[in-house]
């Protein structure tokens, strides 16, 4: 992980099908869909919004499952059946008054590059297709679905030196360190 640029992240932009989740899609005979959520990712955005650090959820896919998720997290900047991500970043950008350089966008697959492109901390997933990984400058050693957000948030928080005091803090405060 680049240092310098780790310290500066204040915003993370996070694609949900092969990020927040293994990728698969669970849909019943009803056409229902379900989708399955790491625990440790949640833990991980708490602490990153406890650190007083933003989280955007961009995705190409609409599902009340991640509607849910997302108030479960108090993740305000949802934006779901994004066909264009460049433009949605710019827009929760605008909304944060982040910049790119403040920013980390964490991606899958072809339909994130262009948010990818548009940030100073590009991240893929350890599963991530070839493409997103040649324009990433960190990729996780955990797959997505499996803990990489939890991951990349610990590195950018100890790299900030950040990750002691807000686990601490949890502790002090016998806030229970498990996402509810």
């Amino acid at each position: 992980m680049d240092p310098e640029r780790a310290a500066s992240i204040r915003l993370l932009c996070l694609d949900v099908d092969g990020v927040l989740t293994d990728g698969r899609i669970i849909l019943d005979g009803d056409g229902c869909e379900s989708k399955v959520f790491h625990v440790h990712d949640g833990m991980g955005i708490r602490l990153w919004q406890d650190a007083g650090h933003a989280v955007a959820i961009i995705t190409s896919r609409s599902s009340q499952a991640v509607s849910i998720r997302a108030t479960e997290l108090g993740i305000t900047h949802l934006h779901q059946g994004v066909e264009n991500k460049h433009e949605a970043l710019q827009q929760v950008l605008k909304d944060t008054g982040m910049s790119p350089s403040e920013t980390a966008a964490v991606g899958d697959d072809l339909a994130d590059l262009p948010m990818l492109a548009s940030v100073g901390f590009p991240v893929a997933v350890a599963n991530a297709v070839a493409e997103v990984k040649s324009t990433a400058i960190h990729v996780t050693m955990n797959s997505g679905g499996e803990g990489a957000i939890r991951e990349l948030i610990e590195d950018l928080l100890r790299t900030q030196e950040r990750w002691d005091a807000l686990v601490e803090a949890r502790m002090n405060k016998a806030l229970p360190l498990q996402e509810h």
